[in-house]
């Protein structure tokens, strides 16, 4: 049976994550955009998600975890990254921008080809994920935020103290077995160097 593809928007949208920088009011000694940073969020996610299973008696499917999290962040090929300080400055601009945030995933939904809006609807839209899927994602996207401070300060980049001390705070609202695990076991290797990382004898 043959299907005629109907025209569509929604990859090319996607595609533009790239050109969308992230930590835009400070100074990087490395860029970094959101299509790398979701891409990074899916790995540790998935991450999260096995060690839940393995050690900690989850039952968490880890490559649908993993999608999720490559979609966490779509909406802002609509609406930019805004910087962190400013998003939760005050309450209404974290509300008004919660709002922004679901008519761009709305829209994006809308985009998707009509035979798979459903499909993008369930991994875009956060009324479809279980609480532990979203916690998932949340912890590893909070993870990945930390871990990109601790690269910059190894660089010797002083402008991400102050967040790596709001993100030593945030970790505090994410910790679980499988993210205590997670920071205990691997983290500590972001601060290294490669020549360290390369060792054998760790």
């Amino acid at each position: 049976m043959s299907h005629n593809p109907l025209k569509s928007h929604f990859f090319a949208h996607l595609s533009r994550m790239k050109l969308i920088t992230r930590w835009p009011l400070m100074r990087n000694v490395r860029s970094e955009n959101v299509q790398e940073h979701s891409l990074q969020v899916a790995m540790v996610a998935h991450s999260l998600a096995l060690i839940r299973n393995k050690y900690f008696a989850g039952t968490l499917d880890p490559y649908k975890v993993a999608t999720i999290a490559l979609f966490h962040d779509v909406s802002e090929v609509l609406t930019g990254d805004l910087p962190t300080p400013v998003k939760y400055s005050n309450p209404v601009i974290r509300d008004e921008y919660k709002k922004i945030e679901k008519l761009a995933e709305q829209k994006l939904i809308n985009m998707a080809p009509a035979d798979f809006k459903d499909d993008y609807a369930a991994l875009i839209d956060h009324h479809y994920h279980s609480e532990d899927e979203a916690f998932i994602v949340k912890a590893a996207d909070v993870i990945c935020a930390y871990l990109k401070t601790l690269e910059e300060l190894s660089a010797g980049n002083k402008e991400f103290g102050l967040a790596k001390k709001r993100l030593d705070k945030i970790l505090k609202d994410y910790r679980s077995d499988e993210v205590n695990y997670f920071m205990k076991a691997y983290v500590p290797s972001f601060s290294l160097s490669l020549d360290e990382i390369t060792q054998e004898d760790m």
